[in-house]
């Protein structure tokens, strides 16, 4: 028999699982009627609470949780930046912790976490934003949370979250080095568990198809996001029978060793071979020559979401919630790694 679950009661309730949870835990901010829906709901369905859910939100707190699994220090470095300020600027304090997404018991330590730290919010990013027993967890215990996720989430959908629109950002890179004239070109990518992954690999899939060039599998290969790959990578390139034009790597830190290995080898960039990266991290200037590649403001990404967040645990006073929802678009950054003179 199917178990019964907070979604399912605000899916015939017609409101949001935040709703449901506030009435659950007889919160004062939800309006007569919409008590009387939920509860309805509830009723109909045999609902139960998780009780240990409920004591939890008993009491205010003002911690918000930040949970990562990725080994880019730049990265982790501007989300902390970016939510630590926020928060304290709204006075609520910031616990980071990273945890391994491939552990078997990774919704059993969020929970912990959870209980133990009593967060008032909880923070996500790739790939335990795109874990759904973590999702399906958190809804069940109706625990405010933001996702930090690549994708295209539309307003009107379910979900909460900040969505990096990595496809349209490795489609505009790609075409990019299709108008300078490359059509054999190299895709280098990361970590596939990372949904960034799939939708930068797409991007550059559907630049080519868009301008009639056949997808070469033998072009594409798949890794980690590290400085060893790139250099991995490339030395996997030079084994073709002819080395591609230009290579699309999967973010900077792969460009910068596929360029290191470029030059090992005498080959010059960008006029026997284009490089572009990802991420416009550190690794994309301390290059030579520097790197072209796709600005993603890490930093103003993780404020918005702390922003978002802070929104969904200081609800109105009709006591919905409006999806919380932003997409940023990574902006092309032209540098001499693809252009000489830029």
């Amino acid at each position: 028999m199917k178990k019964i679950t907070i979604h399912d009661v605000a899916e015939l309730a017609g409101v949001s699982i935040k709703t449901v949870s506030r009435v659950v835990n007889n919160e004062a901010s939800v309006s007569t009627n919409t008590k009387s829906k939920v509860n309805a709901a509830v009723k109909e369905l045999n609902y139960k609470p998780n009780v240990s859910a409920r004591n939890l939100r008993g009491s205010q707190t003002f911690i918000f949780g930040m949970l990562y699994d990725n080994t880019n220090a730049y990265f982790v470095m501007d989300m902390q930046n970016g939510l630590l300020s926020e928060c304290l600027d709204q006075n609520y304090e910031l616990l980071i912790r990273p945890c391994n997404s491939r552990a078997p018991d990774i919704v059993k330590q969020v929970s912990d976490l959870i209980h133990h730290s009593r967060l008032a919010g909880l923070i996500l990013t790739s790939p335990l934003a795109d874990n759904p027993d973590i999702i399906d967890y958190l809804r069940e215990i109706g625990l405010p949370y933001m996702r930090i996720t690549s994708g295209k989430a539309a307003i009107g959908t379910c979900e909460d979250g900040i969505f990096v629109d990595d496809d349209s950002a490795s489609m505009h890179i790609t075409n990019h080095l299709l108008t300078l004239g490359h059509t054999k070109i190299a895709y280098v990518a990361g970590d596939i568990a990372h949904q960034a992954t799939t939708n930068r690999l797409d991007g550059y899939i559907k630049g080519l198809n868009k301008a009639g060039i056949a997808v070469d599998e033998a072009l594409i290969l798949k890794g980690e996001y590290s400085f060893d790959f790139g250099v991995e990578g490339f030395k996997q390139l030079l084994k073709l029978p002819s080395l591609p034009t230009a290579v699309l790597a999967g973010n900077d830190e792969i460009a910068a060793g596929i360029l290191y290995c470029a030059r090992l080898h005498n080959i010059s960039v960008p006029e026997d071979l284009a490089i572009a990266g990802f991420e416009n991290s550190p690794f994309s200037r301390q290059t030579w020559p520097k790197l072209t590649t796709a600005s993603q403001p890490n930093t103003e990404i993780a404020r918005r979401a702390a922003q978002l967040l802070i929104k969904m645990c200081r609800p109105d006073t009709t006591g919905e919630h409006d999806i919380s929802q932003h997409c940023f678009i990574p902006e092309l950054v032209v540098r001499g790694s693809t252009q000489k003179g830029a």
